[in-house]
């Protein structure tokens, strides 16, 4: 990221508000028109005092984005190797950058530059955040997953965190390379998806849930119909072309209501779906979302936050609960019937992600779900940690072969 001086910022504040004096906004103005109004306005400045080819270059950069990006904050998205950026308020700004945490030497002017920048994000996808909305999920044009918090929850100020995804799609051979899974797994799990086994992908905060489920769509053959079901659109399915994208919506001052991942998933099995595939279950939605993978469209997937496999399926339980007074039992029936495969992720003290298990639910055994773990992370010779194939599948049925050895 290219580091901006005390003088530079000034400069690029004074050349901003001679821009915006100078613009005629009862016309649209094109990028490539600004960018040479911007450009003339930094030579004027370059005539009172000297300006490096490289500074004029920077500043003029500065004075696009804070006009039509997002300030410098820009900066901070086209750096590929910064994966978060969290902003808590005006005066502190934190990156993740190859698992480590980095506080940056960067601040908004004041409270309202920074308030300024979020309502633009949330115009740019038609999302409201306010005093009385003040919690809010948008994403950036390039698909980055923007949550943004104000006051009165927030009280030291707006909190914003963007999840960056990288540019170039992530293929299971690249999380092969990272190390995240080996061939033997990532062979498995293409099998399960290509013969339809409904999957559930858990893990912890900023484990790879996205990324994996992005990946493992990779492997549905590209004749089904698809139907996509997300809080914020974040997944880049490319190579189905009967896709549908569902989005939900918050209610808005105008009085257009909520349109809720349950919504969705109601509407999602009249409109001929093979497959389903669900963002992220969080609450109630998780009842609907068991009834579409207990219903026929199989080889469907999902994600949802837990520490281990087994204690998603006990978070699983308590969502349901939260939407019906079904009992436990009954539950965990459509549980066991529903999922055939947990593959749970985690993040290393290191940063690096892996999957940890890959957990077959092979049925009920009285009341108590059944289950067999396939693949686990073990130490390896070398003291790392190495997914080593446990046991054979026992499954027999959607898209499982108990003969099949992997």
């Amino acid at each position: 990221m290219a580091e901006e001086t005390a003088v530079n910022r000034e400069c690029i504040n004074r050349i901003r508000k001679e821009i915006l004096d100078r613009m005629d906004l009862s016309r649209d103005i094109s990028d490539e028109e600004l960018e040479r109004m911007i450009c003339k306005q930094v030579s004027e400045e370059a005539r009172d005092r000297y300006i490096s080819l490289e500074d004029r270059n920077r500043i003029a950069k500065g004075v696009f984005n804070s006009l039509r990006k997002l300030d410098f904050i820009q900066d901070l998205l086209e750096d590929e190797e910064i994966t978060e950026i969290m902003i808590n308020g005006p005066d502190l700004i934190f990156t993740e950058k190859a698992g480590l945490v980095i506080k940056q030497e960067l601040q908004f002017e004041n409270r309202e530059k920074l308030e300024d920048m979020i309502q633009q994000i949330v115009s740019s996808c038609n999302r409201t955040v306010n005093e009385r909305d003040p919690i809010a999920d948008a994403r950036l044009p390039d698909g980055c997953r923007v949550n943004i918090v104000l006051s009165p929850p927030a009280m030291d100020g707006p909190v914003v965190t963007i999840r960056r995804f990288p540019k170039q799609e992530i293929t299971m051979r690249e999380l092969i390379r990272y190390g995240t899974l080996t061939e033997e797994a990532a062979s498995f799990l293409r099998f399960a998806v290509e013969r339809g086994s409904n999957i559930f992908v858990s893990g912890g905060t900023s484990s790879g849930k996205t990324t994996m489920l992005n990946v493992l769509s990779g492997f549905i053959p590209q004749s089904l119909r698809v139907i996509c079901i997300e809080d914020s659109a974040e997944l880049r399915i490319t190579h189905i072309p009967n896709l549908i994208r569902l989005e939900t919506r918050n209610s808005t001052a105008e009085g257009c209501e909520d349109i809720t991942i349950r919504d969705l998933i109601r509407c999602s099995l009249r409109m001929r779906p093979d497959r389903i595939i669900i963002g992220e279950v969080r609450g109630a939605e998780a009842l609907d979302m068991l009834q579409a993978f207990n219903t026929g469209h199989d080889g469907s997937m999902s994600t949802g936050h837990a520490n281990t496999a087994t204690d998603m399926l006990l978070r699983l339980e308590a969502m349901v609960l939260m939407g019906t007074k079904l009992p436990v039992s009954a539950i965990r029936r459509q549980i066991s019937t529903g999922i055939d495969l947990m593959v749970h992720l985690s993040r290393l003290r290191n940063g690096q992600r892996r999957v940890e298990e890959i957990l077959e639910i092979v049925g009920m055994r009285g009341e108590e779900i059944e289950t067999n773990t396939l693949f686990a992370l073990i130490q390896g010779e070398d003291g790392e940690p190495i997914l080593k194939k446990v046991n054979a599948p026992k499954r027999t049925g959607r898209g499982f072969l108990s003969k099949r050895v992997v």
